[in-house]
């Protein structure tokens, strides 16, 4: 069969300095998946208006592929914080690789 590997995700939350300014950006690594086809993509349940920004395929020196995806909403959006997102990677009709964060998770402290 056709050789293929899972990518590795990684979700960042928004940075505390950016939460002051109102606005909360999540980024979506997923990191050393091969092919290059995988689509990699925000699944956000309750949030009207967010908006994502992809990266295309960047090629790793071994041979394997990253991605990433930024996902804009406001800080008022992420901290009601009832939200969960999550990031999905998928290739073809395998099934897709996740990775959620709620903001419950990324406690204010």
């Amino acid at each position: 069969g056709q050789f293929s590997m899972e990518p590795a995700l990684t979700v960042l939350p928004p940075s505390r300095s950016e939460l002051a300014q109102g606005k909360a950006t999540l980024m979506c690594l997923a990191n050393k998946g091969f092919p290059s086809d995988w689509s990699v993509s925000w699944k956000v349940s309750g949030i009207e208006g967010a908006v994502e920004q992809r990266s295309p395929a960047l090629p790793l020196k071994d041979g394997l592929y990253s991605w990433s995806v930024g996902l804009t909403l406001t800080a008022q959006q992420w901290r009601e914080g009832a939200v969960a997102v999550s990031c999905e990677a998928r290739q073809g009709s395998q099934s897709p690789v996740s990775h959620t964060l709620s903001a419950l998770q990324c406690s204010q402290d």
